[in-house]
């Protein structure tokens, strides 16, 4: 025997037992019940957020006669929020969990305070870009503390009751949003997050949250370390490459031509900087705000695409499903509110089953490849939907999509988590909640070219006496009071048929999700742990000799 291994025997006797101060600093019982309790309100709220100012904007463009500032009503909250997604990984990584989300969640409350407050046009536009950039850190950090909180086997099941549960904010939205923009003012759509952001921040506050592993706070602070290990210049290169691609993606098509010197320069500008930010993140190494060690890793990059597309199909779903519903069968906006609840219900139904279904057989690719496949059989049949589909119709095409996303939309989350040690998954949350938010603005906008094509298209076929413009003016509660009562069952159909080739887009991006799910691996949570809990208790030298 070497006189280096019998160097490490006594090592190995009194080193305290990693995995079982680990399980001790799990959460358990009310303190545990508390803090996911809050942790779903916040997420609620953010999804209640980005619903209802759907419901307001007519009201605000009314008061601050700014019509033409609708675009960005909605695209400084987007822009924001995936600008600043990657640094927020960063600034979970350096500061303690529960500090890092409260900081986001007041960033996000003031930007709902802005909102409710605001006296122009321009007021509220800045207030939108501040609850974008509060929501930034809020999905990735939730799911960080739960992370830290219960142990990888029985994450699956608490992410997928509160992804699910959350998902009432998209169905409340609409609800809500119309309730106080009718009887109170549309400011209370944005007021309304402020009494239960104090509640919640209360509970967060005393809650004894896991700060996370290896935080800087623990450590001798430096100034100049601290703020290199945010890679600040990462950053400043990121978020303007980000920004001037989605900048070309909102205006395409509608503000400019796709072939203007202004669409083509911030393509142009957006890839170069992109490059740059590449070749700086290359050189900074581990370091780097995206790790590109990280991203090269399959499982990893795999379930960024995976997240990606299931995201983009949802989306699209969630935003034109409502359309149809009011242009096409004439329902208000609240009852197409109603008119959702079979999806987001089954949805939610199959979130928290599949969470329990991951931790007792321990595999996720067969619940995401299940999701790919019937979220793509469900948008498919969606573009089938006419005027006079019949309700029964209409309702089992979305339970299939609802059961299909309930059964694999967080298990790109149980993949990454399972992969990465605990010291980088708030980075790994941040990337992966970006590919989502950057997924979903691509393919709206993508979503958007098609429909308004598609409309075009149909109208010149059904009803060539309408011109497009003037349905795409009217919007979509209009579409009847500007065409005489012999040609709208022609319009309508045609505003269906359009409607169907953005489903036929979602069907498509679902079937890239089942592609990409594939390369998630083969790969057991329950053997991860265990083999997680041998490595931790063998010394870090030893561990390194036989790797």
């Amino acid at each position: 025997m070497s006189t280096a291994s019998m160097e490490k025997e006594p090592e190995t006797i009194t080193s305290p037992p990693r995995d079982e101060e680990e399980a001790a600093s799990y959460l358990t019982g009310l303190t545990l019940l508390s803090v996911v309790v809050s942790l779903v309100l916040v997420i609620f709220l953010m999804m209640l957020d980005t619903s209802i100012v759907a419901t307001a904007i007519p009201r605000i463009t009314t008061q601050f006669h700014s019509l033409e500032d609708v675009g960005w009503y909605g695209s400084a909250y987007l822009l924001a929020n995936c600008a600043l997604q990657p640094l927020a990984g960063k600034i979970y990584k350096e500061f303690s969990y529960k500090w890092a989300f409260l900081w986001f969640f007041g960033l996000f409350e003031v930007g709902s305070l802005l909102c409710g407050v605001a006296t122009s046009s321009n007021m509220f536009i800045v207030g939108r870009a501040v609850a974008g950039l509060g929501c930034a850190g809020l999905i990735n950090g939730a799911l960080s503390i739960i992370a830290a909180s219960v142990p990888l086997t029985k994450r699956p099941l608490y992410m997928g009751f509160m992804m699910s549960l959350s998902q009432f904010g998209v169905l409340f939205g609409p609800l809500i949003g119309g309730a106080l923009t009718e009887y109170t003012t549309w400011r209370w759509c944005f007021y309304i997050n402020l009494p239960v952001g104090g509640i919640v921040a209360v509970i967060l506050f005393f809650a004894p949250v896991p700060a996370g592993p290896e935080k800087t706070v623990d450590k001798k602070f430096h100034a100049g370390t601290f703020l290199r290990s945010l890679d600040l210049v990462g950053f400043a290169l990121f978020a303007p490459a980000i920004i001037q691609i989605l900048l070309a993606l909102q205006w395409g098509g509608t503000q400019y031509a796709w072939n203007s010197a202004t669409v083509i320069g911030l393509f142009c500008g957006g890839a170069a900087t992109l490059l740059v930010f590449v070749t700086w993140e290359y050189f900074k190494g581990d370091d780097a705000m995206i790790p590109l060690s990280m991203v090269r890793q399959r499982i990893f990059w795999s379930s960024c695409m995976t997240v990606f597309f299931t995201f983009s199909s949802m989306l699209c779903v969630n935003y034109y499903l409502p359309i149809y519903f009011q242009a096409v069968r004439g329902a208000s906006p609240t009852m197409s509110g109603v008119d959702l609840l079979p999806s987001i219900i089954s949805q939610m139904i199959f979130a928290i089953l599949s969470g329990i279904g991951v931790t007792k057989v321990g595999y996720y690719l067969p619940f995401s490849v299940a999701c790919g496949i019937l979220t793509a059989i469900s948008a498919g049949l969606l573009g089938l939907l006419g005027p006079h589909t019949s309700m029964a119709k209409w309702i089992g095409y979305q339970i299939l999509g609802g059961v299909g996303r309930g059964l694999g939309i967080q298990m790109p989350i149980v993949a990454i988590q399972n992969l990465v040690p605990k010291s980088q998954a708030s980075v790994a949350m941040s990337l992966l909640i970006f590919s989502q938010t950057f997924g979903g603005a691509l393919f709206l906008a993508f979503a958007q070219t098609v429909f308004n094509t598609g409309l075009s298209s149909a109208l010149k076929e059904y009803a060539p006496e309408v011109a497009a413009e003037t349905i795409l003016a009217a919007g979509a509660t209009g579409v009847r009071g500007v065409v005489s009562g012999s040609v709208l069952p022609h319009v309508l159909q045609a505003y269906s048929q359009a409607i169907d080739h953005v489903f036929y887009l979602s069907a498509g991006a679902a079937a890239g999700a089942t592609l990409a799910c594939l390369g998630m691996g083969w790969k057991s949570i329950k053997k991860a742990k265990a083999e997680a809990a041998t490595a931790e208790s063998v010394p870090e030298k030893e561990v390194g000799s036989v790797v």
